[in-house]
């Protein structure tokens, strides 16, 4: 179990972020109304920035040595997304029921998990 659960972790957590990429980077009108709610006018940029940064942690999750950093990565991202979901779009989105808030938090679990698995890899402890 101890050896498939990070790898577990990596697939939960990068296929969640992978598969909203499409809506982001096609320009998605479901997409755009949710980052209009969080950023007004710049809405695109905010769109195609939290994508971009989405692909890279999905991206060093799977890169022995940088897996801390792809998980630090989503747990910003994902804190980010709840914080937004509690704030400004609410839990339920265009009828979603609130997949989108439960997937952040599934996301956001997974990524604290591996972060904590992979905390002798982060250089600036010194554990």
């Amino acid at each position: 179990m101890k050896k498939y659960l990070p790898l577990v972790l990596k697939l939960v957590a990068a296929v969640i972020m992978l598969q909203t990429l499409f809506f982001k980077f096609s320009g998605a009108q479901e997409s755009i109304d949710l980052f209009t709610k969080v950023a007004g006018e710049n809405e695109q940029l905010m769109r195609i920035g939290t994508g971009v940064l989405e692909l890279i942690a999905s991206i060093l999750l799977f890169l022995p040595k940088r897996v801390w950093l792809g998980a630090g990565l989503t747990v910003g991202l994902m804190g980010g997304a709840i914080f937004s979901h509690l704030t400004k779009i609410g839990i339920e989105h265009n009828n979603d029921g609130g997949t989108l808030f439960i997937m952040a938090i599934i996301t956001l679990v997974s990524g604290g998990i591996l972060l904590f698995l992979n905390k002798k890899d982060i250089p600036f402890l010194n554990l």
